[in-house]
């Protein structure tokens, strides 16, 4: 078969031989005229087309040009017109193999309209032509007086997704023909059928694959709700325990102090109440504050009472209380595209509550003074300070919210090519985002310890310790992201709408409220799903060089 460009130049070639002829018959012209040797060079006419080529809806379907398959089919049987196989992943195998027997294969699927109940995978290269009339005498032809696409091959699978066209290296062939063309299917997921089990997608193609939709509806099911974040524990964070008592005077020399005591909160954040101070003779010793030292300003510092000198000793501070969580913000951002569909966002958790800090010690007394306050012969220390108590744990914080499903009704990922030239791709109900968990609320500080009894004297008596400060509460959690509702989704890929296609989206999903939060005020409210007929997502960033 020559080209347009070959028959041009041939026949170019016949008028300039012509003209040679004609300029040399003054001298004489041979017999054997070259013109004619020229002409007889002329091109063939343009060869009939093939048995198997034309278009989806008139060519004839013949066993030499595609795999046949049918409800009432066996998987047993060659796939034949008269023989079909029963379900569509088998034929597909034999059209992308072949039959057997050295057989070449014909890289078609014929299938009957009817229900077929099975996730079907198609590498790109083999088409998948539905809605055959394959009783009452219709040769398996595509009638639109029969139904035409009123009676589809029908993809609907209890779970998972209907259909996915492969491509890369798991495309059937490669080069320009490397091309699905999906005619007379329905494909129709079910409602939060995906891997998630909140999404639902009813066609996917896979990085490098191609295909062309015509005469064909895809048509998403509905995202299921974002589970709610889990809320904190209802009681209370770890409370603080009480200081320890300081000894009494004139028990020995340099009466010690009381120990601190410890609460030991998560993540090894710990609160300690202050020493008590040490009782002397001459003088008594101050006590130490209480930690963990707070940011910021507030208050109360925790700080250590002072001992006795000429005035008695002074009690320990109270420490602060830690500082409640703020409430977590809600999730944003569109998600992100995969091999499984679309992944949301999850509302923020909530932080834990800040420790409260323990109580300062209280300051030691002292023994000797004008009135010589011990007894004779008996040890001249005054009496010693209670330690503080340590400060109530931090409330744990809420968790997030979960992702609404989304609803999609053809995703195409990273370097695929789709066409849609006719037919429907729909989205449907996007879910609401879930709630976000609310927080615990902090425990509570502890009492300081009593200080050690004195003589009659005011300056030998020791002090009490101060109280540990409240746990903060933890934060509530933010909402999660509403389910997005897209005709079609991409990711670096390149998608073609025809005027005849109609590609629409459904309802997307509400944002999920924040924990703890009323619905009005919007606090912590995760973003609401975009309904979009076509939305394209940015490539995710490449990975830093190691």
């Amino acid at each position: 078969m020559r080209s347009k460009e070959g028959r041009r130049v041939a026949r170019s070639a016949v008028a300039v031989a012509i003209w040679a002829c004609g300029a040399s018959a003054l001298a004489g012209c041979p017999y054997s005229d070259p013109c004619w040797e020229v002409e007889a060079c002329a091109p063939d006419p343009e060869p009939p087309p093939g048995p198997c080529e034309g278009e989806p809806g008139t060519s004839p379907a013949l066993d030499a040009c595609g795999v046949f398959v049918s409800e009432g089919g066996d998987d047993r049987n060659p796939g034949t017109k008269d023989a079909p196989v029963r379900t569509l992943q088998h034929a597909i195998g034999l059209a992308a193999g072949g039959r057997g027997n050295g057989e070449l294969p014909t890289r078609r699927v014929y299938a009957c309209g009817g229900l077929f109940e099975e996730n079907v995978t198609l590498p790109s290269g083999v088409d998948l032509w539905g809605g055959r009339r394959c009783d009452g005498g219709g040769a398996w032809s595509y009638e639109r007086s029969f139904g035409g696409p009123d009676h589809p091959t029908i993809l609907a699978p209890p779970g998972g997704i209907p259909l996915r066209v492969l491509g890369g290296d798991d495309a059937f062939i490669a080069g320009d023909d490397a091309t699905s063309m999906i005619f007379g299917v329905r494909a129709t997921a079910a409602d939060a059928s995906a891997s998630d089990g909140k999404s639902s997608f009813a066609m996917i193609l896979s990085p490098g694959a191609r295909a062309t939709v015509r005469e064909s509806k895809i048509l998403a099911g509905d995202g299921k709700e974002g589970e709610p974040g889990e809320d904190a524990p209802s009681s209370r964070a770890t409370d603080g325990a009480v200081g320890n008592d300081g000894a009494d005077a004139c028990t020995a020399d340099v009466v010690r102090g009381a120990l601190p005591v410890v609460t030991v909160c998560g993540e090894g954040i710990e609160s300690t109440g202050g020493y008590g101070g040490d009782g002397g003779i001459e003088r008594g010793r101050g006590g130490t504050s209480g930690l963990p030292e707070l940011l910021g300003d507030p208050g109360e510092q925790g700080l250590g009472g002072s001992g006795a000198v000429t005035m008695p000793c002074w009690d320990g501070e109270n420490g602060p209380n830690g500082a409640p969580a703020e409430r977590a913000a809600g999730a944003v951002g569109p998600g992100r595209l995969g091999i499984d569909g679309w992944v949301g966002v999850r509302g923020k958790d909530g932080e834990t509550g800040g420790v409260g800090q323990g109580g300062g010690g209280g300051g030691g007394g002292k023994g000797r003074d004008a009135l010589n306050a011990c007894p004779a012969g008996r040890p001249q220390g005054g009496a010693a300070g209670g330690s503080g108590g340590s400060g109530g744990c931090g409330g744990k914080g809420g968790q997030g919210g979960g992702y609404g499903g989304a609803s999609i009704g053809i995703v195409a990922l990273q370097g695929s090519e789709l066409t849609v030239e006719s037919g429907e791709v729909r989205g449907a109900k996007g879910g609401d985002g879930g709630v976000g968990g609310t927080g615990q609320w902090g425990g509570l500080g502890a009492d300081g310890g009593r200080r050690g009894m004195g003589s009659a004297t005011a300056t030998s008596r020791g002090c009490d310790g101060g109280f540990g400060g409240n746990g903060g509460r933890g934060g509530d959690a933010g909402g999660g992201l509403g389910g997005h509702s897209f005709g079609i989704a991409s990711v670096g890929a390149a998608v073609a709408i025809l005027p005849h296609a109609t590609v629409v989206p459904g309802q997307a999903g509400e944002g999920g409220p924040g924990g703890n939060a009323t619905a009005e005020s919007g606090l912590g409210q995760g973003e609401a799903g975009i309904p979009q007929f076509w939305y394209r997502f940015d490539a995710p960033a490449p990975e830093p060089p190691r």
